[in-house]
């Protein structure tokens, strides 16, 4: 595909999947016809390859307004949006506060419905209120820090099943310590035992790349403004199509759309806006391009992992195995606490990380992103070095 029809194919996603001409903002067409433009420019290289052209990742870099003020290296909570996203966010609330109920339920709101073809904790605090509730009993599996390799995590699964085993919930990647999980291998199991499986995706979606199918689960949920981009309390659910029918929502539906999943977005009154972003949000991912994405956030990650591995006194709680990490990894270093390594990187130098004390493991969890630089990554790199040598200065 020549260059010119590949930029115009994509900036039609828009026309098409909004309704309303996403691209309506002179400023959104602009900031995407930049980015498809330096995507096309790498276009013939590998995702390994292209993860290495600094240039192209200088345009990424700039399509966010962060300040450079501090580094922010904990993504993996929340992210900040590209400016595409934010511009979009904006217009669609300015479009809805126009003839309100009619803008909102006419106009904006069935437009969600292309949002929708897109192919945490807070899982594991919603079973253990269950736990309380209903006298279920959960078990929690133990996964080593780092396994070995992803069979004996899967083993542990298995090994944890009982004849009273009805539900295994797993996370696609852990959030203390980035570790990718076995979960096709797990569901294919649990399918085999008549166990139901529901993959926690908070911080796998959006990092690296993956389809539906190589899941195999029956339930998966993520949130989408971490690795997507997304609008700030986005999410998404799936459910297999068979499966909606006998699951209630949490609040009440109508009898006629029992086999719905549009069951489950019965809240009330609420703004569309952030739901209608997630389509400039999808726009800029794919943009990108998912495995080249997910191949320059590993580099970023192994960029500064190697370039302290070798440190005395540096300990990974991570695994450098690219099957079984990408962009989030735990570092620990002996004898210093995490929350004071966390708290001196902030206060003194403006680099924000996130301390991990657990009853495991500790260490500080670093989740770069695409807008991070390598040189921020060596400022970064220079001072755990320098901790681990001499201590945290007084």
């Amino acid at each position: 595909m020549k260059p010119e029809t590949s930029r115009r194919c994509f900036l039609s996603l828009a026309g098409k999947g909004l309704g309303l001409a996403a691209l309506s903002s002179s400023t959104v067409a602009s900031l995407l016809k930049e980015v498809q433009g330096a995507t096309n420019s790498v276009a013939h290289l590998t995702p390994q390859q292209a993860a290495l052209d600094e240039d192209y990742w200088s345009v990424i870099q700039n399509a966010f307004t962060v300040t450079r003020g501090m580094i922010n290296l904990n993504n993996g909570g929340v992210s900040p949006s590209p400016r595409i996203v934010t511009e979009a966010l904006v217009r669609y609330i300015w479009q809805q506060e126009d003839a309100t109920a009619y803008t909102m339920w006419q106009i904006l709101e069935p437009q969600s419905e292309t949002i929708r073809t897109e192919d945490y904790p807070r899982m594991l605090t919603t079973l253990r209120q269950r736990e309380k509730r209903e006298g279920l009993v959960l078990k929690l599996i133990q996964i080593p820090v780092p396994p070995k390799n992803l069979n004996d995590i899967a083993s542990l699964f298995e090994k944890g099943i009982t004849n009273r085993t009805k539900l295994i919930l797993m996370s696609h990647q852990i959030n203390l310590t980035g570790q990718i999980t076995p979960v096709k291998a797990v569901c294919d199991m649990a399918r085999a035992k008549g166990i139901e499986t529901i993959v926690d995706g908070a911080h796998s979606f959006g990092q690296f790349d993956f389809k539906q199918k190589d899941l195999g689960c029956d339930y998966f949920g993520t949130s989408l403004h971490k690795w997507l981009y997304a609008p700030k309390g986005t999410g998404m659910l799936y459910v297999k199509r068979e499966k909606i029918e006998k699951l209630w929502p949490l609040m009440a539906a109508e009898s006629k759309q029992a086999g719905d999943i549009r069951k489950f977005e019965e809240i009330g009154t609420h703004s569309a806006a952030p739901k209608l972003a997630i389509g400039e949000a999808m726009l800029f991912h794919n943009g990108i391009g998912g495995k080249r994405k997910e191949a320059r956030l590993r580099y970023l990650s192994r960029y500064w992992m190697n370039r302290i591995k070798d440190v005395p006194k540096i300990r990974f709680n991570t695994s450098f195995d690219p099957a079984q990490s990408c962009a989030i990894a735990n570092v620990n270093i002996e004898g210093v606490d995490p929350s004071a390594v966390g708290s001196y990187l902030f206060g003194t130098h403006r680099i924000f990380t996130t301390p991990i004390i657990h009853e495991e493991f500790k260490g500080i969890r670093i989740t770069p992103n695409v807008y991070i630089t390598l040189g921020e990554l060596d400022r970064f790199a220079d001072l755990m070095e320098r901790i681990a040598a001499k201590g945290i200065p007084t």
